[in-house]
């Protein structure tokens, strides 16, 4: 994955001029003390530590800043003949030599580490972001699918307790089923699958029944009920439509 920001790591601002600056005073204080009794002897390692820590923690350009300057310190205070910019020996070549290349390739090394560190943040940030989003997809999927389960069990239940319904039918799930062919059929499994039957489908006709599943819509229709003994009449049926958060439902009753 191909991040932009990635090398925008660094904090912004002057905080890492001004401790770009203290880390040069520290070294070059520091240098001082030990010149006793270092001498000559490594005159550059102390800005190349202080160039190293402000690379790790500001970024490339304050850290080149202080190894430019500590090279300037370094080579005026800690190389003999001291003091004196206008005589330019071994020791000098050595230091221009020695400190700005040793430096450049660690202040390389820890901006592609740091980068690497920062994209690898970034990217964590924006996976647990999308996991979070997942999490709450998720559980508006199961809110949901809660919900309708519980809208299925009411109508599985509604029938039972008033007379006049003949069924409850969702049109959602009786979707028509692709045969070999690629026509549209429909399949009578998944229509008797998204019935209810009320207390009055036993009393219908079943021929009836059969012609008034696969076309139910809203409207009058007509069917034969059972009036006892085995007698049919025909009877006059409502079908009217409802549309809840679960869907839409037809329910099929007897005509008043």
């Amino acid at each position: 994955m191909k991040v932009r920001n990635a090398s925008r790591w660094a904090p912004r601002g002057l905080r890492g001029w001004y401790f770009a600056a203290l880390a040069l005073i520290v070294a070059s204080g520091g240098r001082l003390l030990l010149s006793p009794l270092l001498g000559p002897i490594m005159p550059g390692t102390a800005y190349f530590i202080a160039a190293a820590l402000i690379a790790y923690f500001f970024g490339m350009v304050p850290a080149l800043a202080v190894m430019g300057f500590g090279l300037l310190i370094a080579d005026y205070l800690f190389v003999p003949p001291y003091q004196q910019i206008g005589v330019l020996d071994q020791s000098d070549v050595d230091l221009i030599v020695s400190l700005p290349l040793v430096s450049i390739l660690v202040i390389c090394l820890i901006e592609r580490l740091r980068r690497s560190q920062f994209r690898t943040e970034l990217i964590g940030l924006v996976a647990q972001s999308r996991y979070e989003m997942l999490l709450r997809a998720d559980n508006e999927r199961l809110l949901a699918g809660r919900a309708v389960d519980e809208t299925h069990r009411l109508l599985r239940h509604l029938p039972r307790y008033h007379d006049d319904i003949i069924l409850i039918q969702a049109p959602d799930r009786r979707t028509a089923l692709d045969d070999p062919g690629g026509a549209r059929v429909a399949g009578p499994e998944r229509i008797a699958a998204a019935t209810a039957p009320g207390l009055r489908y036993e009393h219908v006709h079943s021929d009836d029944i059969k012609l008034l599943l696969p076309t139910l819509t809203p409207g009058n229709h007509r069917a034969r009920v059972d009036m006892g003994a085995g007698t049919f009449k025909p009877m006059d049926c409502i079908c009217e439509r409802f549309t809840t958060h679960a869907g839409d439902f037809l329910v099929l009753r007897l005509g008043g």
